[in-house]
């Protein structure tokens, strides 16, 4: 899952320079992307998905914890002694009410899986201790540094580096003893990490793995709110799909 629209993202899709402006440190979502997050919600639980995830993965980084909580979460809140919500009220300036933990999957924040380091504010992390604050049923043990040591204010990581580090973290994620799991992560991260797979596919399948995601796209890739067309459809649907494809097929053989 690619996060939600950010702050950022609103003026830096326009002008790419607006993603060097301070004051898009650590972006929050949107509020047309907490609309988009709640039509993701939706689709999740519409197809039977949310019960098969066994596991949640999120970047540590403002925007991509908000979409993980607000898809992957239990729904609104209630004050009680033995739940700890997975996001507090109001955070991030969100004007949301608080997210509770109750029947959701467990979500860790992993460090691999960030954007894109260096240079631009809104890839610099809070520390680990504000995000505890936000997301106090969020796991961050596998965290090391309460700061943010890895963004380097004149440093940007080189697209060869991002791809060994999401091969890094492709290789981390096989260790894991879940199945199902869920990664709510970022474009560059996405664009970069996929790129480096697929060589050994068909070139049609290489060219989906590595298509460029855009904000404006609005094919099944970057999910616009209705379903998309892909496995994870309630199986009666898919199999309607799949039928179809069947006699396109048969018609091209013929």
């Amino acid at each position: 899952v690619r996060h939600a629209q950010g702050l950022h993202n609103v003026d830096g899709d326009k002008n790419y320079k607006a993603y060097l402006s301070p004051e898009y440190f650590d972006a929050p979502v949107t509020q047309l992307g907490w609309q988009q997050i709640e039509n993701l919600r939706k689709h999740v639980h519409n197809s039977g998905l949310f019960k098969r995830i066994d596991l949640v993965i999120a970047s540590p980084l403002l925007r991509t914890l908000q979409t993980a909580v607000g898809v992957f979460g239990g729904g609104d809140y209630v004050d009680r002694m033995d739940i700890v919500p997975l996001m507090v009220a109001n955070a991030g300036n969100s004007g949301r009410g608080a997210i509770s933990s109750l029947n959701s999957p467990p979500i860790i924040a992993v460090e691999l899986c960030r954007e894109h380091l260096g240079v631009h504010p809104c890839d610099k992390r809070r520390s680990i201790s504000d995000y505890q604050f936000l997301f106090p049923a969020v796991d961050f043990s596998l965290i090391e540094s309460d700061e943010d040591v890895l963004w380097k204010a004149n440093v940007r990581e080189t697209n060869e580096e991002v791809a060994a580090r999401g091969l890094k973290f492709m290789n981390w994620l096989w260790t894991r003893k879940e199945k199902e799991i869920a990664i709510v992560t970022h474009r560059g991260f996405l664009n970069h990490t996929l790129n480096a797979f697929g060589n050994d596919c068909h070139p049609f399948v290489k060219k989906e793995i590595c298509k460029h995601m855009t904000g404006s796209d609005s094919s099944s890739t970057n999910y616009p709110g209705k379903i998309p067309s892909a496995l994870d459809l309630p199986a009666d649907i898919a199999e309607r799909s799949h039928e179809k494809e069947d006699a396109d097929t048969n018609s091209v053989d013929r």
